[in-house]
């Protein structure tokens, strides 16, 4: 059910009003611009964090920056994506990495310390706090009052230098949550829940935030799983108050003193009520091959099953993994079913392996990964052909397994466990009571937690040979003429503009080999009529750069002289990443538009450095003898980056 609330609503309201938790914290870090609903806005961060499939390119560009030091409270370097090592280049990004943050001031979590937001949530995570991270699913640590933000890898560089985080001003959404989930019914199936409603692009230009009875009934574990999935919507970000269950789970970590009650005053009001009663969920399913294609499980019960991996950052918790572990225990996996498991981190492992219930796991057959994200970023573990995949991951775009005709669907780790025993996709519900054994007290090691040197002036950056100098872009010409390289469709997501895989992510140092692979599962031709043409324009529909957080979406196509692309609207990060590299974000002003523009076609944006510079909302396209009326959506510093040729341009600019 929803309420719409009163059209000023998160947008900060009035001095003195009641406030959202989300407005207060935005409100306390709001350095440029004020609060109003889409309107944009610059925030200090406090806290930044990258990994080693983004934070090699989010490193080099920090360099460019020439500034001599990380300057927010905290910054924590992760390698998590590219560990699988089948030859040189990822063991040499790592190295650089290292050397990186001991010069620059960043911790640096080793290979095998774990995934960035878990074990973020776990030792770095503060109430309060503001976080970006080259990830689009740096909002998992909303489950601890934070207003965390996934963003391109130039954003996090910036935010690393003292820069502010540029956004508009997201609406407040409230979801209120009542009573309590059943058995075997979990965190997963609310997150899924919000999806079937609100679909992959229901978020866009939100926050949303969680408040109401049913929250203290969910632990830290279980709201971090919230909102990381909340990223599939398209939100800005997700957000939960703090209270009793969060002292708990740092006072856990020996991090109590980190401690902050929050939440929202009572009679704070939203921009639109969301409700969601816990008592009546039921096990849910994200069918291939969107977060958004939502089911319940009962709808495709009896579907056999292929494979099974349970992890990734949204349920790879200490609390997911007993609870699998505590359904296989006793039990054998059944031949027709390949299972494997991947720990968030290190210290989940170690608890894992000292009550036991990782040898529980062994001796069911589930085959036992690296603490990484392994196969939700297509590293290992590819289905076979043809085959059902039962994940319990965020994310089931088109060949993002490596398989390219998977059939990979989203669950819980209870239906993960239940279907993996029985061979086909089954309820949990029937399992009866789990009694999962939680352990009281937590061993905390942070030896795979490098801290930076106090002084790092004389430390020697490491740089191995698949380490590329980084392409600039030029400033934006006066006006453009170009083909339509490609015309998609909708929903087009980063996983399609720049394929992951354990092929391609090792390239990420190195842009102009990565660049071989733009569109390779959509078009295998791209790349050469990129070539031919020198470049042109990218044509799609709606919700186009939906998903993952890389900035070689961006920085790719520009390096293949990609100089705008053309949408009915776009997601949020990739619209950012696309200014951040100098590439025009255009959206058709009459959708009906699109089906003029074919692909091939030669099409001109006269006198566009003009319509950028005096902030011209409106510019015409000239194809096939037609005028085409465009949107220009940009702030007046973002039409300053495009004019600039990007951000690392618009930055140096303003240094100087």
């Amino acid at each position: 059910m929803t309420r719409e609330g009163d059209a000023s609503q998160g947008s900060g309201g009035t001095v003195g009003a009641p406030k959202t938790l989300a407005e207060k914290i935005l409100s306390e870090h709001v350095v440029e611009g004020t609060l109003e609903a889409g309107k944009e806005i610059g925030l200090k961060i406090d806290q930044a964090i990258t990994q080693d499939a983004t934070g090699t390119m989010a490193c080099l560009q920090f360099e460019a920056l020439e500034i001599p030091r990380v300057k927010t409270e905290t910054a924590v370097n992760y390698v998590d994506h590219n560990t699988l090592q089948t030859g040189f280049e990822n063991a040499d990004d790592h190295r650089y990495l290292q050397s990186f943050a001991s010069k620059y001031g960043m911790f640096f979590s080793r290979p095998g310390n774990g995934i960035c937001h878990q074990v973020h949530l776990e030792r770095f995570s503060e109430p309060g706090k503001t976080l970006v991270g080259s990830d689009s699913h740096t909002p998992t640590s909303g489950g601890m009052g934070m207003i965390a933000i996934g963003v391109g890898g130039l954003d996090v560089a910036v935010a690393m230098g003292g820069g502010p985080l540029y956004i508009k001003t997201p609406q407040i959404v409230g979801i209120k949550l009542t009573g309590k989930l059943q058995d075997n019914v979990s965190a997963k199936d609310v997150i899924l829940e919000v999806l079937r409603r609100l679909g992959v692009k229901g978020g866009t230009g939100k926050i949303f935030e969680y408040f109401g009875e049913g929250v203290a009934s969910l632990d830290v574990y279980e709201r971090a799983t919230i909102t990381n999935m909340g990223a599939e919507t398209g939100a800005t970000t997700s957000i939960f108050p703090t209270d009793e269950r969060t002292k708990e789970f740092l006072k856990r970590q020996k991090r109590e003193n980190a401690f902050k009650e929050l939440k929202a005053d009572e009679d704070a009001k939203y921009a639109e009520v969301i409700e969601i009663n816990l008592s009546e969920l039921v096990p849910l399913v994200a069918k291939p091959s969107s977060p958004g294609d939502v089911a319940k499980v009962s709808e495709v019960e009896g579907t056999p099953v292929q494979q099974v991996i349970f992890g990734s950052c949204t349920n790879s918790s200490l609390k997911d993994l007993m609870t699998v572990a505590a359904i296989l225990k006793g039990k054998k996996i059944p031949p027709s079913v390949s299972v494997a498991l991947a720990c968030g981190s290190r210290q989940v492992a170690i608890e894992m392996a000292r009550n036991g219930a990782l040898a529980d796991l062994v001796e069911a057959g589930v085959r036992v990964l690296e603490n990484t994200c392994g196969p939700c970023i297509g590293m290992g573990q590819a289905p076979p052909t043809g085959a059902v995949s039962l994940r319990t991951f965020n994310r089931n775009f088109p060949g993002r397994s490596g398989t390219k005709d998977d059939k990979v669907y989203l669950c819980s780790p209870e239906v993960a466990a239940a279907s993996a025993l029985a061979g086909k996709i089954t309820d949990p519900r029937k399992l009866g009571e789990v009694k999962v054994n939680t352990p009281g007290e937590i061993k905390i090691d942070d030896s795979m937690i490098i801290p930076p040197t106090e002084d790092g002036s004389d430390v020697e950056i490491i740089r191995g040979p698949n380490i590329a100098p980084l392409p600039i872009a030029k400033p934006l010409a006066e006006s453009i003429e170009a083909k339509v390289l490609l015309k998609v469709g909708d929903n087009i997501s980063t996983d399609q503009i720049m394929p992951a895989g354990a092929k391609i992510l090792p390239l990420r140092s190195n842009v102009p080999k990565i660049s071989e692979f733009v569109f390779n599962a959509v078009d295998p031709e791209f790349v050469k009529r990129a070539k031919e043409n020198n470049g042109g324009f990218v044509v799609g529909g709606e919700n186009y750069g939906q998903g993952s957080s890389r900035e070689h979406a961006a920085l790719a196509p520009m390096y293949l002289g990609v100089k705008a692309v053309i949408v009915k609207n776009f997601a949020r990060i990739h619209k950012s990443n696309l200014v951040n590299f100098g590439i025009l974000p255009l959206e058709l002003a009459n959708p009906k538009d699109y089906d003029s523009i074919a692909q091939g076609d030669t099409l001109s944006l006269p006198e566009i450095r003009e319509a950028i510079e005096k902030g011209s909302e409106e510019t015409e396209a000239v194809v096939g003898g037609k005028n085409i009326k465009l949107k220009i959506s940009l702030s007046k510093r973002e039409r300053e980056i495009i004019a600039a040729g990007g951000l690392l341009n618009y930055t140096r600019s303003k240094a100087n």
